[in-house]
């Protein structure tokens, strides 16, 4: 097992970047893996602020032109030159990969330091590469693992308890702008565009926040699923210009390759909107990773524009004492996840040794049958000596299992080399032990 990861985000590049990264991810999934080279799994993390892909390498002879060829995929997909993908894109391995994904499932990795939704990503990245069949089961146990640290975050630490997040903190700002004195958007007329998780996010804070007059667009035809489960209006192209005439609020989520223009709100804004029931101050807050609305909404009279550049310099930041616990568990777990994976590197030497003893021991009783045939006293001797060899192998498994925690497989593969004359292909000992964990795993 070579696991790997391409990893870019709000914390080392541009957003746009990360957006045109991040086009055609299913599609670089799929076209990768079907190749059947160097790649064997791939799960894809994209959020409103990061485009991360964890890879399963075949070897470690693997790593450089598995990465090759994803970047010359998500070049070709995204549109941007394979030097400019590239750069972008940092590569981490060995134990760096398990600490980066801990941290970023328990948000300190976030905009929003410890912000709850990324939790749920991580754990849909997963559930998306299984529906997909990209995943091993190296990359199964790497992303339960993460999951599990989130958890354990959550529960020993403050981290996360004051309950923030893009959306709410995006939202915050939003009242401040509106300056409504309760802090509520009760009275307020707000546009939904987009069904997705940030979507329902959204929708859950609006109600929250005691906003009632709701209206949901979806450029893909979703708004009447999505307002069905969560309320709200259901809109459609027709009905669109009205609502947002009347709206105090936009929040863009979708992403969608439409963008509300400065003409298009300015349309809807004044033209398809009578004077009496004209609104005043307007709030848009773009949320999805390629914007629902242009930049150029921000020139027109009345019109606050706020993305998740505005929402990460507005974050309010975590207590030290905080992050530091966060950090600490993260570094165990990552700890833990490493002794893990090394215990089970010598599974297949261990299973080699057992069978190359059993059928040392099934020739001698071979023997003692044709001699003595199937008597009692055969059944006696064999019994006796399957214990025998079970006693004598348990010394070498737990010295293997030993050596394989302490990072020092080689050890125990030359002695048995050297002693048995056993031949273990290294290599081959992660790829035997998926095939062998595959039922496991995806349990």
């Amino acid at each position: 097992m070579v696991l790997f990861s391409l990893v870019a985000s709000h914390s080392s590049i541009d957003l746009e970047t990360v957006a045109r990264l991040s086009a055609g991810a299913a599609a670089v999934s799929a076209e990768v893996i079907s190749r059947e080279n160097t790649v064997a799994g791939l799960i894809t993390l994209a959020t409103c602020n990061r485009y991360e892909l964890y890879a399963h390498a075949r070897s470690s002879e693997d790593i450089a032109p598995a990465r090759s060829s994803l970047i010359e995929s998500i070049s070709r997909h995204s549109g941007l030159s394979e030097s400019h993908v590239s750069q972008a894109l940092l590569t981490l391995s060995t134990d760096a990969v398990p600490r980066h994904l801990f941290a970023v499932s328990t948000g300190l990795e976030s905009a929003v330091v410890g912000e709850r939704e990324i939790a749920g990503q991580v754990r849909r990245a997963l559930s998306d590469a299984q529906e997909r069949g990209t995943t091993t089961p190296s990359l199964v146990r790497l992303f339960q693992a993460a999951a599990k640290t989130a958890k354990d975050v959550g529960s020993q630490t403050s981290l996360g308890r004051r309950g923030m997040s893009i959306v709410s903190v995006a939202l915050d700002l939003a009242v401040e702008l509106q300056d409504v004195p309760t802090g509520s958007l009760a009275g307020k007329s707000a546009v939904l565009f987009g069904t997705g998780a940030y979507a329902g996010a959204a929708m859950a804070q609006l109600l929250q926040r005691g906003c009632t007059e709701i209206s949901v667009y979806s450029p893909s035809g979703r708004a009447e699923t999505f307002t069905a489960s969560r309320g709200g209006t259901a809109l459609n192209a027709q009905s669109l210009p009205q609502a947002v005439a009347q709206a105090s609020l936009l929040l863009g989520c979708s992403g969608s390759d439409h963008q509300l223009s400065r003409e298009d709100l300015a349309h809807m804004r004044h033209e398809d909107s009578q004077p009496h029931t004209r609104p005043g101050q307007l709030t848009v807050i773009d949320l999805a990773l390629t914007h629902d609305f242009a930049p150029e909404v921000a020139e027109l009279p009345g019109v606050d524009l706020l993305t998740l550049e505005t929402v990460r310099q507005a974050a309010p930041a975590e207590q030290e004492s905080t992050l530091a616990q966060a950090s600490s568990l993260v570094a165990e777990a990552t700890r833990n996840f490493a002794q893990s994976q090394n215990s089970r590197a010598l599974d297949h030497a261990i299973v080699a040794l057992r069978r190359h003893t059993m059928a040392v021991l099934d020739d001698e009783m071979a023997k003692v049958r044709k001699q003595h045939g199937c008597s009692a006293a055969t059944e006696e001797v064999e019994f006796a000596m399957r214990r025998m060899v079970k006693q004598l192998l348990h010394i070498p498994t737990v010295r293997a299992k030993e050596l394989a925690a302490a990072g020092d497989a080689d050890s125990y593969v030359a002695a048995l080399d050297a002693l048995y004359g056993l031949k273990i292909n290294p290599s081959a000992i992660g790829a035997a032990m998926n095939d062998r964990t595959d039922g496991e795993a995806a349990g």
